[in-house]
């Protein structure tokens, strides 16, 4: 490939080997980093009693949910080192060092006593945790997606979609961890040590992870070009509009991610509904996601990623103000299901040609730096903040809805990016 050459749609590069051990190769780090993201979201209450004790729970709550932002902080710098260096060395590379960094963050946070045992050191050690668990995350997602769009090519779509379906699997784990422990274990036992459990199960996965990446072959469309050895200078000089263009891409998609892992909270502190009940209905997104980003990802390969996405989007700004509407005004384990269902199919029909889409924005010099770099930037500003603005938001204005108006500015945005992605660069 050319050195300024972008990979377009449909690309027909050669493939030396069947692409699904590098799809799990990349997938399961992806899950890993999920896992552990939406596990700390889904025992948001809990972990706020014990790390955050004030007194008062909507403050402790603010606070847990602080923390979980902060780590995105680490984010963009995590992409620009991890994706830097995977331009310069390597995905391979990339890839094992941030499934370490990440085990090492899940690691400190099985370990860490709580505040009534260490006091001010127990959620400043939860912090640098979550610190070096965003850096990992900063790199994981760009040096993944890159990797596996670089071992298909011609099925770009629906290879690199598997990103997306391993959170759905992650989801569905996480949920299911919250739904068995929320409905056998007192609250107690919780308390004293039932929250582990989920991040004791994701500290296993690493060592499994850290293995794969090890023993996977690099990409042969990096291998086959000139690595370049300032990919941060030539992304942000040289491709400044199609790094704006991916961030308003990824809004939309980070965003909704995101509502989807705020809604235990949500379902149990504003609608009053059961925490068991919340999580089976949050399994179901998880489920949808895992089954049915593959076959949107293979539609965006024969249809065009933006045609897609644009019909989701729009469907989506349609659809989530009725759903959270009747969500308030009936509050139930039917309706909830409902809404996870119809927001899940359309979040998903978004969601999966993303990865697919970023990887054809940036050209293979600087792939895996533009993708870090646009995808946590917009994840960083608009997704890692989003459970804290929402509980705020909701607090502020007393006003159950705040949720979907948040989820509609993401998707007008996204949509404009869309638009000007069809039009500047020529996607379908």
């Amino acid at each position: 490939m050319a050195r300024d050459q972008v990979a377009s749609p449909g690309s027909t590069a050669k493939v030396d080997s069947p692409p699904w051990r590098p799809v799990i190769s990349a997938s399961i780090g992806n899950a890993l980093e999920w896992f552990d993201l939406v596990v700390y979201g889904f025992f948001a209450a809990t972990i706020s009693k014990l790390f955050f004790p004030s007194g008062d729970d909507t403050i402790s709550l603010m606070l847990t949910l602080g923390t979980f932002g902060v780590s995105f902080f680490m984010r963009p710098l995590g992409a620009i080192v991890i994706g830097a260096y995977a331009d310069r060395v390597g995905r391979k590379a990339a890839l094992t060092l941030s499934i370490a960094l990440m085990f090492l963050g899940t690691l400190m946070i099985c370990l860490v006593p709580t505040y009534s045992s260490i006091g001010l050191l127990a959620p400043a050690v939860l912090v640098v945790a979550r610190m070096i668990q965003g850096f990992s995350a900063g790199g994981e997602f760009g040096s993944a997606t890159a990797f596996l769009a670089e071992h298909a090519p011609k099925r770009r779509g629906f290879f690199s979609s598997w990103q997306v379906a391993s959170q759905g699997l992650t989801t569905v784990l996480a949920a299911g961890f919250g739904a068995v422990l929320t409905s056998t274990l007192t609250p107690e036992q919780m308390l004293g040590w039932g929250w582990r459990i989920p991040f004791i199960f994701g500290l296993l996965i690493g060592p499994v992870a850290y293995y794969i990446r090890r023993n996977v072959d690099e990409s042969a469309e990096f291998t086959s070009i000139k690595a370049t050895s300032t990919p941060i200078r030539d992304t942000l000089s040289h491709q400044k509009e199609r790094l704006l263009l991916a961030i308003g891409i990824v809004i939309l998609g980070t965003v909704s991610t995101y509502l989807v892992l705020f809604m235990p909270v949500y379902g149990v502190k504003q609608l009053g509904l059961p925490a068991s009940v919340v999580f089976t209905a949050t399994m179901m997104v998880g489920v949808i996601q895992m089954f049915l980003a593959p076959v949107v990802g293979h539609l965006s390969d024969r249809f065009g990623r933006v045609r897609i996405m644009l019909i989701a989007a729009v469907l989506l700004l349609l659809a989530i103000y009725p759903m959270f509407a009747l969500l308030v005004r009936q509050p139930s384990f039917g309706t909830l299901l409902m809404v996870q269902i119809i927001f899940g199919c359309l979040m998903t029909a978004y969601f999966a040609p993303v990865p697919a889409i970023l990887s054809e924005i940036f050209p293979t010099q600087t792939r895996t730096t533009g993708l870090s770099l646009s995808y946590n930037t917009a994840v960083t500003i608009f997704g890692g903040f989003a459970p804290f603005i929402l509980t705020w938001l909701i607090s502020v204005t007393n006003d159950k809805l705040s949720p979907s108006y948040y989820l509609i500015f993401a998707a007008i945005i996204s949509i404009t990016a869309l638009l000007f992605t069809r039009k500047r660069l020529g996607f379908k």
